[in-house]
């Protein structure tokens, strides 16, 4: 590479460092702390006070505790920074059934959520509640960001539902269809624990129910250097639109994958439609000669293209946010 090259590049990097160094000091700060030594004693009452149509980065410090309310982002109030104390420390936690109602809903452009967990109890190991869809989060704006978060509930945990959206190091629970929706996402690093005690003994859940619905559409989901565990037997995915698309890529299966691999539901007869994949993986679990035969073989490039940063990334949005 030519000295000339090399310049540029590092050239460009400052400049996405500069972007970056600049978001992050122009972000207005409030903390939010329910023993009244914060600006607000409520997550969603720190919400409420970002301006509409927000053009700036707006940062809300969550301390820690256990936040019983459901909180919102709005469409139209963008570029918020959420930050707790930590997975164990800043948790939100809501009772409620039904995808009218999670826990968590961001449906703003431009956000960035760190070190904190979102639960929905409604099918909690003390629950007696019929099993139900009890969604903890759902993300519906494009370009949203989750570090080092939490999600837990037991069927259709985290509603990945549209936009492009990177989940770095995250925890993920649940037992059928826990991460679900038409997102054009990478979960990177992340732990998926597959609950299947909270199932019948002869009962195989579902990691995933993507819902991409046309050939030429660009949503997916994207599994990179994740681990896969849990208790029971659960499949990787069924599909929830005609042309599901989920890619597992170097993750760590332990046993608890079942050795189908994937279930096609509602899509028998039409599985040449679904890119269902598996490569580079390791564990108990990985051992593909059981799998589905209609279970896709992505030729390298193809796979390149999905793991990369660039299926989510082109445009450089994540170099931009006040991380």
């Amino acid at each position: 590479m030519s000295l000339i090259h090399c310049l540029c590049l590092l050239f460009i990097v400052f400049l996405l460092c500069f972007e970056q160094i600049s978001a992050a000091a122009n972000c207005k700060t409030v903390t939010v702390d329910q023993s009244g030594h914060g600006d607000f004693s409520t997550i969603q009452s720190a919400i409420n006070s970002v301006p509409s149509k927000n053009g700036n980065w707006y940062c809300i410090n969550v301390n820690p505790g256990t936040y019983r309310e459901k909180v919102k982002i709005p469409y139209d109030k963008p570029f918020i920074v959420l930050k707790g104390s930590g997975q164990s420390k800043t948790k939100v936690v809501w009772n409620e059934p039904y995808l009218s109602s999670p826990t968590f809903s961001s449906l703003a452009d431009n956000i960035v959520v760190e070190s904190m967990s979102f639960v929905n109890t409604y099918n909690g190991p003390s629950s007696k509640n019929p099993r139900a869809p009890a969604v903890a989060a759902m993300v519906n704006g494009d370009k949203s960001y989750f570090f080092q978060c939490g999600f837990s509930s037991v069927q259709d945990t985290l509603w990945d539902a549209s936009g492009r959206h990177y989940f770095k190091d995250c925890y993920i629970e649940g037992a059928v269809d826990f991460i679900f929706g038409q997102g054009q996402t990478i979960y990177e690093g992340c732990s998926i624990r597959y609950l299947g005690e909270m199932l019948p003994p002869t009962f195989a859940g579902f990691v995933t129910a993507q819902g991409r619905e046309g050939q030429s559409d660009s949503n997916g989901f994207v599994f990179k250097n994740c681990n896969i565990y849990g208790t029971g037997s659960t499949y990787l995915g069924r599909p929830w639109r005609e042309y599901s698309r989920v890619l597992f890529y170097n993750c760590n299966f332990s046993k608890v994958v079942y050795p189908l691999g994937w279930n096609p539901w509602k899509s028998v007869g039409k599985e040449n439609y679904l890119t269902f994949a598996e490569l580079k993986n390791n564990g108990p679990g990985a051992d593909t000669s059981k799998r589905v035969k209609w279970m896709k073989k992505l030729d390298l490039q193809t796979v390149a293209k999905l793991t990369s940063m660039s299926f989510i990334n082109p445009d450089g949005w994540l170099q931009s946010m006040p991380l």
